[in-house]
């Protein structure tokens, strides 16, 4: 990277307040937008962490009620009836 990849510095006294105006504008611009994506990257933070929450939860709670069905743990093969003639 050189110097041919930098804009080229400005010298501000050489600008007009017209100028000025619209720099400090397209700045103010740009802070509002800055903050408003910092909200929105939050909320969507938030949202991920309750609904990988959620999930986590559903995936213990399901393992956990597993766990606790015993009606297989005493299965037994069904006796044969033997049919007298």
């Amino acid at each position: 990277m050189g110097d041919s990849d930098r804009m080229p510095k400005i010298d501000v006294a050489k600008l007009r307040p017209a100028e000025i105006d619209f720099i400090r504008y397209v700045e103010k611009q740009n802070k509002e937008r800055v903050e408003k994506l910092k909200k929105v990257r939050r909320n969507n933070l938030l949202t991920a962490g309750i609904i990988g929450c959620g999930v986590l939860g559903i995936y213990f709670y399901s393992m956990y009620a597993v766990k606790q069905e015993t009606f297989l743990d005493d299965f037994e093969e069904p006796r044969k009836v033997i049919e007298k003639q």
